[in-house]
């Protein structure tokens, strides 16, 4: 006997023939029924399907590069799906997040100890995904996808460190993001590439498109919680300023800061999450005075900037960046 699920398309965006082959493909995954603890919180993580970002990017990294088998893509996909997954399970138990996409996160359903063995369990299987591409390349799928996770768990652990410290640089903050969320997009590609048979010179290129493109989505997202519309943004507008997240705004803000805002600052920081709505407007009231907003879109407008030039530089057919080019653009000019 096996475990099934249902997975929908509605969320996803970018190529609908990929997603429609990573909707398929996790629509029939089979996990034995028994531990039912260990594989049903599997199935459930999976069944909050979101955009399906990175799966996509792997059959995008291959086809960059000419190579259309993408049944052979196809489990390293998976495989960076179920990472992805895995990642988000263990993240939501060190933040205590009580909500994933909308619903009760795993660990709130369940309880930590099963989130954390369940991840364990998936991440396993992601393995088991990357072991079906053809042999000649499993070695450095491997080596790749190694590299890859340990740089997430790095970023994450950054993270972490960041919410006791009070002195967090913009270097540090794009360095965390560039690690936690940033590298997964490039490695996704890579792997692609990989697959491909892409030159070392040109698998560079393609992480290095995917990584960049990573930080500006970040930023970008930083950007959208305090400045997004609430009738679009689909969370609360304002929720990093009412929790005190050393977002990029936030540390963009405290370098600027002069003398006399100082006390102003702190003393915002020191409201309680209950005065949310005037913790938000007067923190946007500093962001607006020292133009924030307008320093982080020039940040974001860098690194995309960066990922544009480094695809740029592939010597392929310009219709072969269509997909690519379309994501970027989905990507950075969303409003949720």
């Amino acid at each position: 006997m096996y475990l099934r699920m249902t997975i929908h398309l509605k969320n996803m965006f970018g190529n609908p023939y990929y997603a429609e082959k990573i909707s398929n493909a996790l629509e029939n995954i089979e996990l034995p029924t028994t531990p039912k603890n260990l594989y049903e919180p599997i199935l459930y993580i999976l069944s909050l399907s979101g955009k399906r970002v990175r799966p996509q990017l792997v059959f995008m990294g291959a086809q960059l590069f000419g190579y259309d088998d993408v049944d052979t893509v196809l489990p390293a996909s998976v495989a960076i799906e179920y990472f992805h997954n895995f990642s988000l399970m263990h993240d939501d138990i060190m933040d205590k997040a009580p909500l994933r996409r909308g619903k009760q996160t795993v660990h709130q359903r369940w309880n930590d100890n099963v989130a954390i063995l369940s991840g364990d369990a998936l991440l396993v299987k992601s393995y088991d995904e990357l072991a079906k591409c053809p042999i000649t390349v499993v070695p450095e799928l491997i080596k790749t996808f190694n590299r890859v996770a340990l740089e997430v768990c790095e970023g994450q652990q950054h993270d972490m460190d960041f919410e006791q410290r009070n002195d967090v640089s913009e270097e540090e903050y794009i360095n965390m993001i560039r690690l936690k969320t940033s590298v997964l997009l490039g490695g996704a590609l890579e792997l692609g590439a990989i697959i491909a048979g892409a030159n070392a010179a040109d698998r560079l290129k393609i992480y290095d498109f995917g990584v960049n493109l990573g930080v500006a989505f970040q930023l970008q997202d930083d950007i959208l919680d305090t400045f997004g519309d609430p009738e679009t943004f689909g969370k609360q507008v304002g929720g990093d300023i009412i929790v005190n997240k050393k977002t990029i705004l936030h540390i963009l803000l405290k370098r600027a800061l002069l003398s006399e805002d100082e006390a102003e600052f702190n003393a915002i920081l020191e409201l309680e999450e209950s005065a949310g709505e005037e913790k938000v407007r007067r923190m946007i009231e500093l962001y607006n005075k020292y133009k924030i907003l307008e320093q982080a879109n020039t940040l974001k407008v860098k690194y995309s900037t960066k990922s544009l030039t480094s695809l740029q530089d592939i010597n392929v057919n310009d219709t072969q960046k269509e997909d690519l080019l379309l994501l970027s653009n989905s990507l950075l000019n969303r409003n949720k």
